[in-house]
């Protein structure tokens, strides 16, 4: 995987894309057919009891809460799951507040079942490293260049690009019981309004200067870093070691080896694209019937074939209102 500077071999999708606010604001059209690969929820459950509503756990004593903790199990759950245990309907347009019967102004993301159970929304623009390895097993045989290809990641996720500014570098806290190296690290946070003519500063990220200061793929509303690709290396999940966009500083400080995944992957030949949009709860795969039809027959994946124009905006779902 190789940084681009030359962003122009992305034109294409410029091309493709709508200034409306159907999925053709993202995915570009002129594609034989689209799935909708449903992003995992989860499930907590309590053995014998209804789960406890947020006002209900905050006046529990610590002890009680120590001892439900315990208790909890938390798995994975498909949408059409979720649908049966709210008794709505599973479609291609669900929308996750309407599948859990949101009231008006109330927390979608986590919701109680009729059966007891809470249920957590999937996330939006992310989904498990399992999940992309699924999609990219059956992206990579329709394609005729599986080793050439190309990945644009949005420049917006926290931390991966530098920035001129004051107080957009991340800090890592490290915990000690030494008072004098606590001392000193209270002394290095400093109030920048007590200096208001203090001058911006250039805060490095993730990616090297030379890339965050580089031309940028622009997509209506998006701007992507972007990157030559394999689309091959993504049906494995340890596809993140070779990642230029890996976070290493986050490493340098403990953390497990980590990339943000693509925003949009695409293969030379264009058979196909795959948009996982930063707001969107699910990835949308374009490309011909066939590979559709197999993104929607895999096991591993929860996915349902979609039509051109289709509408995933968060009042789309006339079926479950």
């Amino acid at each position: 995987m190789q940084w681009i500077s030359d962003v122009s071999v992305g034109d294409w999708l410029r091309d493709r894309v709508e200034d409306d606010w159907s999925i053709h604001h993202f995915v570009p059209r002129g594609y034989e057919a689209y799935a909708r690969i449903f992003h995992p929820a989860r499930v907590r459950s309590l053995p014998d009891r209804t789960m406890p509503e947020l006002d209900e756990w905050m006046g529990m004593p610590q002890a009680e809460q120590s001892r439900l903790m315990e208790l909890f199990t938390e798995d994975e759950t498909t949408w059409a799951a979720t649908a049966e245990a709210f008794g709505t309907t599973m479609h291609a347009l669900a929308q996750w507040q309407r599948l859990v019967k949101t009231p008006t102004d109330a927390d979608w993301n986590t919701r109680i079942a009729p059966d007891g159970r809470e249920f957590t929304s999937p996330d939006e623009g992310g989904m498990p490293t399992s999940t992309l390895a699924a999609i990219a097993a059956q992206l990579v045989p329709h394609t005729t260049t599986p080793d050439a290809g190309f990945v644009a990641v949005w420049e917006g996720w926290g931390g991966l690009v530098g920035a001129l500014g004051e107080g957009t570098a991340r800090a890592w806290i490290e915990a000690t019981d030494n008072p004098a190296h606590e001392h000193v690290l209270k002394q290095s946070f400093r109030d920048r309004f007590n200096n208001p003519f203090r001058k911006a500063k250039w805060q490095p990220g993730i990616l090297s200067d030379e890339i965050s200061k580089g031309t940028r793929l622009s997509l209506p509303d998006r701007d992507h870093v972007l990157f030559s690709a394999a689309p091959a290396a993504f049906a494995d999940q340890d596809w993140v070691l070779d990642a230029p966009w890996r976070d290493r500083p986050a490493e340098e400080h403990g953390s497990e080896p980590w990339a943000q995944h693509p925003s949009i992957l695409w293969p030379a030949d264009r058979a196909w694209v795959m948009v996982s949009e930063i707001d969107y709860d699910s990835t949308i795969v374009a490309g011909s019937r066939a590979l559709i039809q197999a993104i929607c027959a895999d096991a591993a994946l929860e996915a349902l074939p979609i039509s051109e124009g289709a509408d995933l905006n968060w009042d789309a779902d006339t079926v479950n209102r």
